[in-house]
């Protein structure tokens, strides 16, 4: 191929006290000041419970995930001095959002003057993956060509089951909570590169955006790298999932450019079919059956997640990932984190523990998850 297609990946963090299990209400300065001096890629994120780690532009998946495990496995370690355990999941399972400390930083700090209560209600945490896509029309075009697999990419990514410490009913809330926000969800169905970028210079020229890093949609081109920036799912506590994740939409990536022939032009009623799976997926995680558009029936999302393996089966030995995108199948047959979290809920509530006490066990069950980089 005429690039390596190289990828990096972002993983968005909560904290939570250790004490308590519930998120932090002093001031936890001191462990992100550390976790800046003691490590190389981990900034803040909106809310001072939250940081965010990222892996550099790389085509190899064992780099990424060296890197990933020495920034999970270094940020425990600060939390532990600092009194507070560290875990990757969707939404925060005890955190009150009414009562979340916001980041002092002026980007925040303006974004929260102009969401007023949409912006302090999103406690959510996400992975985000960046692949290389050079041709910005081409990045554009395969948006479009892309938007029908995003359901099952957040299927397997699920970790969202509580919300406001309350279970949701969902496997994946954080959607739901993000969709407050403006600007989020589906992208338009954009002609081209020129397309997008003539609704950039408008929505910015307006003053409706300082400019497209405020648009918050489930895959988008990035603004500042030549890549094309999945964003849909939840952060996902196992690090092998998350590369599962990263693999495979790495592997789609390439699969669509290689292929030109599944250009299959996306219309307003394709988009309508792309949303209601979304939901489908939020609802029930990997066990959610998603409808087929051209067979015009439901599949459910192991066997999508098959026939996504065998679609990808020549870019995932091109690429090197084939371990990774394997992985992806026994996320769809054990359950995604979101399966794990409410198995830990309601294990404590079988042995007599309130409510608030099984939420404890279930933070209890995503640091150790979090913690543990080679499960």
């Amino acid at each position: 191929m005429a690039h390596a297609y190289r990828f990096g990946i972002e993983e968005e963090l909560f904290l939570a006290d250790a004490r308590t299990r519930a998120a932090p209400q002093d001031s936890v300065a001191a462990f992100h000041e550390a976790a800046g001096h003691r490590l190389e890629g981990v900034e803040r994120e909106l809310l001072e419970n939250q940081a965010e780690i990222s892996s550099k532009p790389s085509d190899s998946f064992a780099e990424a995930e060296d890197a990933l495990a020495g920034l999970r496995t270094g940020l425990c370690r600060i939390g532990r001095e600092h009194g507070l355990k560290v875990f990757a999941a969707g939404t925060h399972p005890t955190a009150i959002w009414a009562k979340q400390r916001e980041t002092s930083k002026l980007r925040y700090r303006k974004m929260i003057d102009n969401l007023q209560m949409v912006g302090r209600r999103s406690v959510v945490c996400g992975l985000h993956v960046h692949v290389e896509v050079p041709d910005p029309d081409e990045r554009i075009a395969l948006i479009n060509r892309l938007m029908p697999h995003l359901p099952v990419l957040l299927a397997l990514s699920t970790s969202s089951p509580f919300y406001d410490r309350h279970r949701t009913g969902l496997a994946g809330y954080r959607l739901r909570a993000y969709a407050e926000l403006p600007r989020t969800g589906l992208p338009e169905l954009f002609a081209d590169a020129a397309d997008f970028d003539r609704f950039v210079r408008v929505m910015t020229r307006a003053g409706a955006v300082e400019d497209a890093t405020y648009l918050w949609w489930h895959i988008r081109p990035s603004v500042r790298y030549p890549t094309l920036e999945l964003r849909v799912a939840d952060s996902c506590t196992r690090l092998k999932d998350a590369l599962a994740i990263a693999a495979l939409y790495r592997c789609l990536v390439r699969l669509y450019v290689r292929r030109p022939d599944l250009a299959v032009p996306l219309t307003g009623a394709s988009r309508g079919v792309a949303q209601e799976n979304l939901w489908r997926a939020e609802r029930d995680g990997v066990h959610a059956s998603l409808i087929d558009e051209a067979a015009e029936e439901i599949v459910p999302v192991r066997r999508l997640v098959e026939r996504l393996l065998d679609l990808t089966a020549e870019d995932a030995a091109a690429l090197g990932c084939a371990s990774q995108v394997a992985h992806a199948l026994t996320i769809a047959s054990c359950g995604s984190s979101a399966d794990g979290q409410i198995a830990a809920y309601e294990k404590a509530l079988g042995k007599g523990a309130s409510e608030r006490r099984a939420l404890s066990r279930v933070i209890d069950w995503l640091a150790r998850e979090t913690a543990d980089c080679g499960g």
